[in-house]
C-alpha cells in the first residue's frame, strides 16, 4: 500500500531529522543544569519512540505534490511539524491522566518519577510548551522565504489555539451528554486542525495555487474528521491484543466520542449507563457496552459518516493539481481509515 510505504520511508527520514534536533537540545539543557537536562533526556526519548509519522508526512507529501521534490528545508519543517504534534500530546496524555503511549510512560509519569505527582503534571505542561517553541523555531529556521514562513506560524499557531479549544470543549464533554451537533463543533478543531495545519503547511510552502489551498483545508477537515470517528471505534470495539491498550478506556474516563453520543440519542437507558460508569456507581462491563452501542444501530451510524467525509476528502484531493503520487498517498490513506472502520472484527 502506498500509504505505508511512504510512513516507512519518510518517517524513517523525519526520525533523523527530529534526533538531531533534540542532540543540540539535549546538549544544551545538560549544560543548564542536571534537571535540565534530564527534562531532555526524557522528551528525546518520547519523541522518538515510534508511530506512523503522520503529521510530518502529510506536509511533506503535500509539499512534493507541488514543488514536485524533497529537500533539507522541508525535511527540518516536517520535524517541526512532529513536534509540533508531540507538544500536542504530552499536555494530552496529562489532562487524560494516561500512563502510556506507544508502549512505553508519558511524559508527566516519567517526570513523577523524579520528584513527585505535582512536579510530573506541572513540568509535563513547561515541557509540552518547549517542545511548542523547539517546533516554531525549526520551522522558522528552515531556510524557506521568510514571508512564507511567517505565513505557516500563523497558520500553524492558528490551528493550535483551535486544537486547545476543541480540548475544552472534549474535557467539558466528560461532565454532560452532548449532542450530535456539538461533538461535530468540537471535532472540527481537534484531529481536523491537525490534518488542516499539516497539508497546508506543505501546499504553502510548494507554492501551491491559491485555489488549491481552499480544497485542501476542507480534505484536511474531512480526513481529521473521519479519522477521529475510526480511532474513537477502534478504541472502544478492539481489543488490547490488537490495540495494545484496554478497550474502552476513553469511555472509562467518561469521553463521548460520536458513537456514545449517538448511543446515547438512540438507547435512552444508555446515557444513565454511561453516568453511572463515570460516577463509579457501576463497574463498566465493555462486553455490554459495545452490545448496546451496536444494537441501537449507532455504531453503524457513526461509521457512515466517517464514510461520508472519506468521500468527500477523496473528491477534493483528485480535484487539486497535486501530484499525481502525492494524490495516491492521500487516496491510500482515506482508503486505510476506511478499513480501519472495521479492522477489530479481523
Amino acid at each position: 500500500m502506498v500509504f505505508e510505504e511512504v510512513l516507512d520511508e519518510q518517517g524513517a527520514m523525519v526520525d533523523t531529522e527530529v534526533k538531531r534536533i533534540l542532540a543540540v537540545e539535549l546538549e544544551n539543557g545538560h549544560r543548564y543544569h542536571p534537571l535540565i537536562g534530564a527534562v531532555y533526556d526524557i522528551l528525546n526519548e518520547f519523541c522518538t519512540r515510534g508511530g506512523k509519522r503522520l503529521a510530518a508526512c502529510s506536509t511533506l507529501m503535500t509539499y512534493e505534490g507541488y514543488a514536485g521534490h524533497l529537500d533539507d528545508s522541508i525535511l527540518k519543517v516536517a520535524a517541526g511539524v512532529e513536534l509540533y504534534r508531540h507538544a500536542i500530546l504530552v499536555h494530552d496524555d496529562l489532562v487524560d491522566r494516561d500512563d502510556e503511549r506507544r508502549g512505553g510512560e508519558t511524559v508527566h509519569r516519567m517526570l513523577e518519577l523524579s520528584m513527585d505527582s505535582r512536579f510530573g503534571e506541572g513540568a509535563a505542561v513547561f515541557t509540552g510548551n518547549i517542545l511548542y517553541s523547539i517546533a516554531m523555531r525549526t520551522i522558522m529556521g528552515s531556510g524557506f522565504d521568510p514571508d512564507t514562513l511567517l505565513e505557516v506560524v500563523e497558520l500553524i499557531s492558528n490551528e493550535y489555539q483551535e486544537v486547545n479549544e476543541s480540548q475544552v470543549l472534549d474535557l467539558a464533554f466528560e461532565y454532560k451528554r452532548p449532542d450530535w451537533g456539538e461533538w461535530e463543533i468540537m471535532a472540527g478543531r481537534r484531529a481536523a486542525s491537525l490534518f488542516r495545519a499539516t497539508m497546508l503547511t506543505g501546499a504553502m510552502l510548494g507554492n501551491a495555487p491559491a485555489e488549491d489551498l481552499g480544497k485542501l483545508e476542507k480534505a484536511g477537515e474531512h480526513i481529521g474528521y473521519a479519522f477521529d470517528i475510526q480511532d474513537d471505534i477502534i478504541d472502544t470495539f478492539a481489543t488490547r491484543e490488537q490495540y495494545g491498550r484496554d478497550p474502552c478506556g476513553d469511555i472509562a474516563k467518561g469521553k463521548k466520542p460520536l458513537h456514545i453520543v449517538l448511543a446515547t440519542e438512540r438507547d435512552k437507558g444508555f446515557g444513565g449507563l454511561m453516568d453511572e460508569i463515570a460516577s463509579g456507581q457501576k463497574e463498566m462491563d465493555p462486553e455490554e457496552i459495545r452490545e448496546r452501542i451496536e444494537a441501537c444501530g449507532a455504531l453503524e451510524e457513526a461509521k457512515t459518516i466517517s464514510r461520508l467525509h472519506s468521500r468527500d476528502a477523496r473528491e477534493t484531493i483528485i480535484s487539486t493539481s497535486m501530484g499525481s503520487e502525492s494524490k495516491e498517498f492521500f487516496l491510500s490513506l482515506i482508503d486505510f481509515v476506511d478499513d480501519s472502520l472495521d479492522w477489530y472484527r479481523v
